[in-house]
């Protein structure tokens, strides 16, 4: 016998289960509520920036309905009396939230996460649901619109308390060697999708000529396309663009030296400053994490590379950009010596039997993002008396080998990104087996993403977005 559902509500509000409609084989109801009631609800749910609304058939023919209350608090996982009996009829729900109904069938036709109809005409609520099949497990977010998913937070929140979807090698979208491609959409298509974190590497084009300052794409020793060399300038020039259409974003940009030749890091932090990041009304340049209110509308620069002596002298002597130069290499766990930045870049997996274990290290790196709590500043603090922040926690779901066609960038992502969407729908901040509450705001921190967008699939970036609800949830005083 299948597994009864889970709700989950990883909103702010308290989710109703209403009402539920049968269209095909009828569900065994018992005394103490609904058993056996048909279908998985939903084959739903996967999504793309706005998810299209899944069918809603006109409830006419159907021979059954039941009116129940199942009420699923916010941040909390109900388990309900609904089981899967066949996979012949559509169930049509009707959840509440003040008043407010929104309506879903399922199964619906795509695999992809759906929106819920609302009922009203000027809805207050909206609402996107992501369904595991597999594990009869409904998790229910807020509809966020991706373009512009950062509007809703305040001023003084620090960057580092949100949960970031990001790309890692993140213009590798061209025509390349397998092993070197990693992403199967282009920058501007991620950024209007929700990505707010940027993976870069870049190769100085003329190091011996001092009156040159082209930076070429680059992945390893590689370039990031086989029909034409791709420039950093150009992908700047696409982050401008969108942060002039969406002011209310920030880019988070991590830079490092890779590819051939005999530049230096000092070299290249030299021709960054002077030709690409000077300009302080379009570049976060301070040695620190700053708050969402100082980087609105402009790129945070992480530096994966060292400084020239005349840079070490900026802001007052501290330096120049979030400092993560001493960045542990393959680790499962690490933080840089400046206290800014720790990750999991655990990414030589050397045989397909080490995914697990790279999973494992994903899932424990989102558990120490969700424990941490944001200082928030009290309403009455006064300028200049901010609260310590936590670091950026920067988790890579990226591995390869390049000797290994199951180890390619693809077919890991195709194990990664499934296997972390279920773990964030089920497990992310969720209290422990003895019922302990949720000890943190449940942040995801950073996570670094290949292949995601893939086929139009954004689920990934939305649930990791949808994380965010319980710290805008303390913002707002609820």
């Amino acid at each position: 016998m299948a597994s009864p559902l889970v709700i989950r509500n990883v909103t702010s509000k308290p989710i109703e289960l209403k009402r539920c409609e049968y269209h095909g084989m009828a569900p065994s109801l018992s005394r103490g509520g609904l058993t056996n009631i048909g279908h998985n609800v939903t084959s739903l749910f996967r999504s793309a920036t706005s998810p299209a609304e899944a069918p809603i058939s006109e409830p006419t023919n159907s021979f059954v309905h039941q009116d129940v209350s199942i009420r699923v608090e916010p941040f909390t996982s109900i388990q309900t009396d609904i089981r899967p009996q066949s996979t012949n009829e559509t169930i049509h729900l009707t959840f509440e939230t003040e008043g407010e109904q929104h309506v879903l069938d399922t199964p619906t036709p795509t695999s992809n996460s759906t929106v819920l109809k609302p009922l009203s005409e000027n809805p207050r609520f909206n609402y996107t649901a992501v369904h595991l099949l597999e594990h009869s497990h409904l998790t229910i977010y807020s509809s966020a619109n991706l373009q512009t998913w950062m509007r809703s937070l305040r001023d003084d929140t620090p960057l580092s308390a949100l949960s970031i979807p990001g790309t890692h090698n993140s213009p590798t979208c061209h025509m390349a060697l397998p092993s070197v491609r990693c992403q199967a959409t282009s920058p501007p298509e991620q950024l209007d999708n929700g990505v707010r974190f940027f993976d870069i590497r870049v190769q100085l084009e003329a190091p011996e000529d001092p009156t040159k300052y082209g930076l070429i794409l680059v992945h390893g020793v590689f370039p990031i396309s086989l029909t034409g060399t791709k420039y950093l300038r150009g992908l700047i020039d696409e982050v401008y663009a969108f942060l002039d259409r969406n002011p209310s974003e920030t880019v988070i940009m991590s830079l490092k030296r890779e590819g051939t030749g005999n530049g230096t890091d000092a070299q290249l932090s030299r021709i960054l400053k002077d030709h690409y990041a000077g300009d302080l009304s379009r570049w976060f340049t301070a040695p620190r994490i700053p708050y969402l209110g100082e980087a609105r509308g402009k790129i945070v620069l992480v530096r994966r590379f060292g400084l020239d002596d005349s840079l070490r002298q900026e802001w007052g002597g501290a330096g120049w950009g979030v400092d993560a130069e001493n960045w542990a290499d393959n680790t499962p766990n690490a933080t840089c010596p400046s206290g800014d930045v720790c990750v999991q870049d655990f990414y030589e997996v050397l045989e397909t039997v080490n995914i697990e274990k790279k999973i494992q290290y994903s899932q424990e790196h989102l558990e120490r993002a969700a424990k941490c709590v944001c200082a928030l500043p009290a309403p009455d603090q006064l300028a200049g008396e901010l609260p310590p922040k936590q670091p950026f926690y920067i988790n890579f779901l990226t591995a390869s080998n390049f000797w290994k066609v199951g180890c390619w960038p693809e077919k890991i992502a195709a194990q990664l990104n499934p296997a972390i969407i279920d773990f964030l729908c089920m497990k992310h901040n969720e209290p422990g087996d003895g019922g302990s509450d949720q000890s943190g705001d449940g942040s995801t921190g950073i996570v670094v993403c290949d292949w995601v967008g893939y086929k139009g699939n954004w689920d990934l970036v939305r649930c990791i977005v949808g994380m965010n609800a319980k710290l805008e949830m303390r913002e707002q005083g609820l």
